[in-house]
């Protein structure tokens, strides 16, 4: 089919190709059977699985091309060696993405994140991953956006992850009466108002402290668990409308800051 110096390529060659690729794949299907089984089997995690699966994904297509390009005539070592002058070039540039790189199969092997956890980055953002790969992953938001994020980010910033080793997580809702209100009754009435609330947890229990003497309010605040982390905005929301409800029915009242302005006239 095509004949030009050393590169030949025929119907054979293109038989064999087509074979090479075939095994490929069938290799890949294998290997992600036998670590799948192992993973079944609590032998190895989950990210272990993940991390060999691509690595040797990434090895036996390497290899196959090769193979491929060496059947075909190319000479890979005269190949590499006219472009070790843009390879260097070319590392140079891709650093970042090398590092990503690394960063990945650290994040795979080590397992301190996976599919699904909920976590906050170093800027302030939550979201839930949705997709670990080798350079990249993928985190969506509570406003349901998908954020490609480079997988260093994950290595050198701080991140919070909501689902490490526990379902359950702590938050808190802070809430501020007026001076003379019945504290007692107050902190009942929060406390009722989160074990009120279905996605609320009620082992550990719900509690409430009195957290400061303000300005213009007594400040409670009122600690909570849930499973639903990736929704808590949206708890606490609730718990606030439950807040409000139940003072207005007792008239316990929600303070707001004062100031009188004095006059005079000269």
């Amino acid at each position: 089919i095509i004949e030009s110096g050393k590169i030949t390529i025929s119907v054979y060659h293109l038989l064999i190709i087509i074979l090479i690729v075939i095994l490929t794949i069938l290799l890949q299907l294998l290997i992600r059977r036998v670590l799948k089984r192992g993973v079944k089997r609590k032998k190895i995690s989950y990210g272990t699985y993940k991390a060999i699966f691509q690595l040797a994904k990434y090895f036996i297509w390497i290899l196959s091309i090769a193979w491929v390009l060496d059947l075909i005539g190319i000479n890979l070592n005269l190949l590499l060696a006219g472009s070790a002058a843009l390879l260097v070039g070319l590392g140079m540039g891709v650093q970042e993405i090398f590092n990503d790189l690394v960063c990945g199969f650290f994040i795979l092997f080590e397992g301190n994140l996976h599919e699904d956890d909920v976590i906050q980055l170093e800027n302030g953002t939550v979201g839930k991953v949705i997709k670990i790969g080798i350079r990249t992953s993928l985190v969506q938001t509570r406003d349901d956006i998908t954020m490609i994020v480079p997988n260093s980010r994950f290595i050198n910033d701080n991140v919070i992850n909501w689902s490490h080793d526990q379902t359950a997580t702590r938050f808190s809702v802070t809430v501020g009466v007026a001076y003379g209100s019945d504290i007692k009754l107050v902190r009942k009435l929060l406390s009722d108002c989160a074990k009120k609330h279905e996605q609320i947890i009620q082992s550990p229990e719900p509690f409430v402290r009195l957290i400061d003497f303000a300005d213009s309010s007594l400040n409670f605040e009122v600690y909570f668990w849930t499973n639903e982390s990736f929704y808590v905005e949206s708890i606490k929301s609730d718990l606030r409308f439950y807040i409000d409800e139940a003072f207005r029915e007792n008239g316990i009242q929600i303070p707001f800051p004062q100031r009188d302005i004095h006059m005079c006239n000269n």
